[in-house]
């Protein structure tokens, strides 16, 4: 038995799924180009350039330092060498992986950066890394 209208036409029992489709997928093509842009550090660093291998995506703690007295811990930016090595002890305690990754730039003081990795140990980092970019070969 079929249910007929009034103009005595078959009713659409089936869904079109097509359009739900097209939809999901212009959504990931937006997500895809929207998550690197997500990534950028708070302040632009001047990386020094290396031979490196990729890193592997874990759940890290990304620490910038700019040479003009800017420091980040994450996202946040700090004014002052305390405040920032409070929230870097707090991060790596807090942090599953214990892994920090310093992106110091080129002009930025070797005392800072060697401050900042023993601060990451004590603080029980179990990896430090430092960023580089890629050489051009």
């Amino acid at each position: 038995m079929s249910f007929k209208t009034e103009d005595n036409e078959d009713l659409v029992t089936g869904i079109n799924v097509t359009p739900l489709v097209d939809v999901c997928l212009v959504l990931v093509i937006i997500f895809m180009v929207t998550a690197p842009l997500l990534s950028d550090p708070v302040f632009k660093v001047n990386l020094p350039s290396a031979r490196t291998q990729e890193g592997e995506e874990k759940e890290k703690i990304v620490v910038s330092l700019a040479s003009e007295s800017r420091y980040a811990v994450n996202e946040k930016e700090f004014t002052g060498k305390d405040e920032f090595y409070k929230a870097l002890e707090s991060a790596v305690r807090n942090s599953g992986f214990k892994l920090v990754v310093i992106k110091a730039d080129r002009e930025a003081g070797y005392g800072l950066l060697t401050d900042v990795m023993q601060r990451s140990k004590e603080a029980g980092a179990a990896s430090i890394t430092i960023a580089t970019e890629q050489k051009k070969k």
